[in-house]
C-alpha cells in the first residue's frame, strides 16, 4: 500500500485580477501558506500557465515547476475542464458554452470544437513536458437535455449520442497514450459521463482504452443519492485523480434531486466546504489506502455559504487530518510464527505431506 499525497489545491476557483491571485508566483506562496503542498493548475488561466508554450518548451515547464517548487510546492496536474467541454456541446447550451472559447470561435460550434480538440492535443504534450501522469477533464455531453425519458426517446439516441463522443474522443485518448498520461474524466452532471453506468458505456464505445479513466469527486454522488463509497470498490482500477469535495443532501416536500431551478443556497443538494456537509471522508480515505492510490488528495473548494478563503485554510488541515500513512506491516506480525508445514498438519490434524 501506498500513503496518499497531500494536501494540494485546484486554484481555478481562486484565479483573479487582484494580488495574490493574479499570477502564478503569487498564488503558489498563498496556498504554500495554508500548508498545501501541491496544486492542480487550470490550463485556461493565462495569468497562471500558458498550455501553448507548455506544449513546446520543455524550459518553460521547468520555470513552473521551479516557481512552485521555491513554495515548497508540485504541480499535481493540469485541468482542462472548460476545454474538455467544448469537445462535444449539444446545441441547446452553445450560446452559454461560447463563453469558454476564444472570441475567434465564438459562434461557430465547428471551430470550437476544433479550437477544442487542439487544446486538448496541447495539454497532452504539456502534461508529458511537464513529467505528470495524470490529467483532469469533463467529457463534454451530448445527450445530457434527454436525461429524462419524456418524452419518450428516439430507438438508438443514447447509443448514437456515445457512438459520436467516442469517435471524438478517440483520438484524443491517443494522444494522451502517446504522452504517458491518464486522462481523468471528472463524473458530474451535466456531462455525458455522470455516473458509472455512463462512463461503462464510454469506456465500452472506446474499446477500454487504457487511458480512459476517472476523477473522483464524492460531492456529484451525493446530489445523486449514487453511493459513493461502492463507487470507489467498483470503479477503482480506474480512479486517477481525486477532488475531495464535500456536499449534502436536504430533501424536503417541495424539492428533490432536480433542484426546483433554485439557485444553489436554496437547492436540497449542494456543495459545501470541506467538513460542513455528508461526505464521509474518513471512509473514503481508508478504501483510498486500502486500493492503494497512486495520487494527490486535492481540494475542491465550492460552497454556497462559505467563503472561499475560509473553505481554503481550512482545506488543508481537514485533507492531512484524513491522510492515512499506511502501514509497513501487519499489526499482528509480532505474533507471526515461521512457515512449518508438519505445524500446519498438525494444527489441521492430518498427516503430513511428504515432500
Amino acid at each position: 500500500m501506498r500513503t496518499i499525497k497531500g494536501p494540494a489545491i485546484f486554484l481555478a476557483q481562486f484565479t483573479g485580477d487582484k494580488a495574490p491571485f493574479n499570477t502564478l508566483d503569487a498564488i503558489a506562496g498563498w496556498a504554500a501558506g495554508l500548508g498545501y503542498r501541491g496544486v492542480q493548475i487550470p490550463s485556461w488561466d493565462i495569468r497562471l500557465f500558458d498550455l501553448e508554450k507548455a506544449a513546446g518548451s520543455k524550459d518553460y515547464c521547468d520555470e513552473v515547476t521551479g516557481t512552485l517548487a521555491r513554495h515548497g510546492l508540485v504541480l499535481t496536474e493540469l485541468s482542462t475542464h472548460l476545454q474538455g467541454q467544448l469537445v462535444a456541446v449539444h446545441p441547446a447550451y452553445d450560446a452559454q458554452f461560447d463563453a469558454f472559447a476564444p472570441p475567434a470561435v465564438r459562434g461557430n460550434p465547428t471551430a470550437r470544437q476544433e479550437w477544442a480538440v487542439g487544446q486538448m492535443r496541447l495539454a497532452a504534450r504539456a502534461s508529458r513536458n511537464l513529467g505528470l501522469i495524470a490529467h483532469a477533464t469533463f467529457s463534454g455531453a451530448l445527450a445530457w437535455p434527454y436525461l429524462y425519458p419524456w418524452p419518450q426517446r428516439p430507438t438508438g439516441l443514447v447509443e448514437d449520442a456515445f457512438a459520436e463522443l467516442a469517435r471524438r474522443w478517440r483520438p484524443i485518448l491517443d494522444a494522451f497514450d502517446d504522452a504517458g498520461v491518464d486522462l481523468a474524466y471528472e463524473i458530474h452532471p451535466g456531462e455525458d459521463l455522470h455516473d458509472g453506468v455512463t462512463f461503462e458505456r464510454f469506456l465500452a464505445a472506446v474499446d477500454n482504452h487504457p487511458r480512459a479513466n476517472i476523477l473522483y469527486d464524492p460531492s456529484h454522488f451525493v446530489l445523486q443519492q449514487l453511493d459513493y463509497l461502492a463507487f470507489l470498490d467498483i470503479y477503482r482500477a480506474r480512479i486517477k485523480c481525486f477532488h475531495v469535495k464535500d456536499a449534502e443532501f436536504r430533501p424536503d416536500g417541495r424539492s428533490g434531486v432536480y433542484g426546483g431551478y433554485q439557485s444553489w443556497v436554496d437547492r436540497p443538494g449542494r456543495f459545501r466546504s470541506l467538513g460542513d456537509g455528508q461526505v464521509d471522508f474518513a471512509r473514503i480515505f481508508a478504501k483510498m489506502a486500502q486500493y492503494d492510490f497512486t495520487g494527490w488528495a486535492v481540494l475542491e473548494w465550492e460552497c454556497a455559504l462559505k467563503h472561499p478563503e475560509q473553505g481554503a485554510a481550512e482545506g488543508a488541515p481537514f485533507i492531512d487530518r484524513h491522510i492515512i500513512r499506511v502501514t509497513e506491516h501487519a499489526f499482528d506480525d509480532f505474533a507471526a510464527a515461521a512457515g512449518d508445514r508438519a505445524l500446519n498438519a498438525r494444527v489441521m490434524g492430518i498427516k503430513a505431506a511428504v515432500d
